[in-house]
């Protein structure tokens, strides 16, 4: 029985990660299991970071 995984990210937030750190082409072409793990745990990190960006703007 296969689980499927609500996204933290939206879809939109993940294409423009992808964007920025230079695989969108792969995205792109061979979807988001084409990547490789070392890019999409850049990809986390880089989300991780805006977030902590704009969480202390707010503060």
């Amino acid at each position: 029985m296969s689980r499927r995984r609500r996204s933290v990210m939206s879809e939109e937030l993940k294409y423009e990660l992808a964007k920025d750190l230079g695989f969108y082409d792969t995205v792109k072409e061979e979807g988001w299991g084409g990547i490789k793990a070392k890019d999409a745990g850049n990809m986390v990190k880089r989300a991780i970071q805006l977030a902590e960006l704009a969480a202390s703007r707010k503060s």
